[in-house]
């Protein structure tokens, strides 16, 4: 009998290899731009107010200069869309964060300091669509949890920039800790170099289709996206110096480093969640737990509430990036991942600027302003589950596909072609048989799995 669909075991070892060698290049550009690009500033800002006598107030304005250059970055994406697919833009970017990371410790002064982290965003926002764009290109179609792993390189990135700054904050300065981290970057930079940008746009939708119309979708995720922007980043700035504030100083280190080891799974593990909720439902919860995480030390002091606080935070926000990205892809809407990237970075440099006043009286009020807006970012994100279109073209949604013998993935048409009754369906040689789809659905029965039924032998009666 004829396949329906391909399977899993026809791929070759060498598509296999190829596939896991984009993920791996992807993730050492991404923990660069992002990783070590954007957030070793993090652990690093203590260190500057305690031995360079940086304010919180100049703290704040040279996170809000790198999340402006972030923004500009995006925009460019948007305006010049070829600039996402240059190899050479790539590694220029590469090479930038670098080079900027490195003068950050040789640099005096918060002017410098300020045309340094904003040239370093622009950089970051390139690097990380290119990357982004050509690993989502690249896998399409393939198992989602290797995308997964490659959000994952921004984890890695944390947590590997984390434990240089640890180790430096006891040995050494601050202008160590910026150079030992663009050694890192540059090391990391290596690994991601022959990483192909992604090809030209393959349309989903079916030969002579109208494009579809998911633009009330769209905007909801891409407010909820923004909103994210802005609370996020809140936690991500001020994070490890509100620990510091309670805790000895190896507390808010050993908490950035945490976060980094948990959003290493991270966005895999959401995406294997994603086969059995819907991609709505899921950056949903994930954003109601980040908030938790955010205000957690704000509301309870202590080592044991910091350190939750920062795997809750770890566990989510690279989750809530990819969740939303793939979404966006989902809905085929033009531009997607440049346009949420936007959103996202006007976000970034509101979050800083809505919270600067409140600094004077510690860091605790701010990380709760931070929860707040990330809880109305759920909102946003329920808003988007009402009718939600799971499929738009030929893309469906991971739960609204069926894993079948040997790794094959078959949409749940296989089974409606049968009939709305149908239990089975033929996949080659075998037949096999399906659980309801109605957690995907947003109903309480069943699973969008499937399991072997030997020949002859009825479908699961409970359809």
């Amino acid at each position: 009998m004829t396949r329906v669909f391909p399977s899993a075991s026809d791929k070759s070892p060498r598509q296999s290899t190829s596939a896991r060698r984009v993920v791996l290049e992807a993730a050492a550009a991404l923990a660069v731009s992002m990783g070590i690009g954007r957030f070793v500033y993090t652990p690093i800002l203590p260190l500057m107010h305690a031995q360079a006598g940086l304010s919180a107030q100049a703290g704040s304005t040279l996170a809000t200069a790198n999340y402006t250059g972030y923004l500009l970055g995006a925009i460019a994406g948007i305006v010049v869309p070829p600039l996402i697919r240059s190899r050479l833009v790539l590694r220029s970017g590469l090479i930038t964060l670098v080079v900027s990371v490195a003068l950050m410790g040789t640099a005096d002064g918060v002017q410098t300091w300020l045309l340094l982290r904003f040239v370093s965003g622009v950089a970051s926002a390139l690097v990380f669509i290119a990357a982004v764009s050509a690993m989502l290109a690249r896998l399409r179609y393939r198992q989602e949890h290797l995308v997964g792993w490659g959000f994952g390189g921004v984890g890695a990135g944390i947590a590997l920039s984390g434990v240089v700054v640890l180790v430096i904050r006891a040995t050494s300065t601050w202008r160590a800790a910026w150079w030992a981290s663009a050694a890192l970057a540059a090391v990391l930079t290596i690994a991601s170099w022959s990483l192909r940008t992604e090809p030209r746009t393959v349309s989903a939708l079916p030969h002579g289709a109208e494009a579809p119309h998911t633009s009330r979708w769209f905007t909801a995720l891409f407010v909820s996206y923004s909103l994210e922007g802005v609370g996020y980043i809140i936690a991500g700035t001020f994070l490890v110096a509100a620990v510091n504030q309670n805790s000895p100083g190896w507390v808010g280190s050993s908490a950035w480093i945490l976060v980094g080891l948990a959003a290493v799974p991270a966005s895999a593990l959401w995406a294997v969640l994603s086969r059995y909720r819907s991609r709505p439902t899921l950056l949903f919860v994930a954003l109601v737990v980040q908030a938790v995480g955010i205000a957690l030390p704000a509301v309870i002091g202590g080592v044991a509430p910091a350190l939750v606080s920062a795997l809750l935070f770890g566990a989510t926000f690279l989750g809530i990036g990819s969740l939303a990205l793939a979404l966006g892809a989902h809905l085929q809407f033009p531009r997607a991942v440049a346009m949420l990237t936007t959103g996202y970075s006007v976000g970034q440099i509101a979050g800083p600027v809505i919270v600067t006043p409140l600094l004077k009286n510690g860091y605790g009020l701010p990380l709760l302003v931070g929860a707040a807006i990330v809880l109305a970012a759920a909102t946003a994100a329920a808003v988007m589950r009402i009718a939600f279109p799971h499929r738009v073209g030929t893309m469906r949604e991971p739960c609204l596909q069926v894993r079948v013998p040997d790794g094959e993935v078959a949409p749940l048409d296989a089974f409606r072609a049968r009939g709305p009754r149908a239990h089975s369906a033929h996949v080659g040689d075998e037949r096999v048989d399906r659980t309801s789809t109605s957690r995907c659905l947003g109903r309480p029965r069943g699973r969008p799995l499937v399991r072997r039924v030997g020949r002859g032998h009825q479908g699961d009666p409970r359809g």
